[in-house]
């Protein structure tokens, strides 16, 4: 089973805001998912980012595959910096 990070769309229309997931890959964007990391919501200024650094870096420790836009969320609050530390 492969695992990715990525992000999950909530909202309504033109106000949508997204949820970190760990999820299986094969599902669907807004199918099950394993784990719920955090929240991510670009319609604020600015933007609001919140995600448990402690989950996050116990998965990506176990191989779980950031996606993108989560790679870069991750960098810009320094989590992605701390597990390359530790690899």
């Amino acid at each position: 089973m492969s695992v990715k990070i990525r992000l999950k769309r909530m909202g309504s229309k033109r106000n949508a805001f997204y949820r970190l997931v760990v999820a299986d890959s094969r599902k669907p964007r807004d199918g099950r998912f394993i784990e719920e990391l955090g929240y991510y919501n670009p319609t604020t200024e600015p933007a609001t980012v919140k995600i448990d650094e402690d989950r996050a870096l116990k998965w990506l420790n176990d191989g779980a595959l950031p996606s993108d836009t989560v790679k870069s969320l991750l960098k810009k609050e320094g989590i992605y910096a701390k597990y390359n530390e530790q690899r």
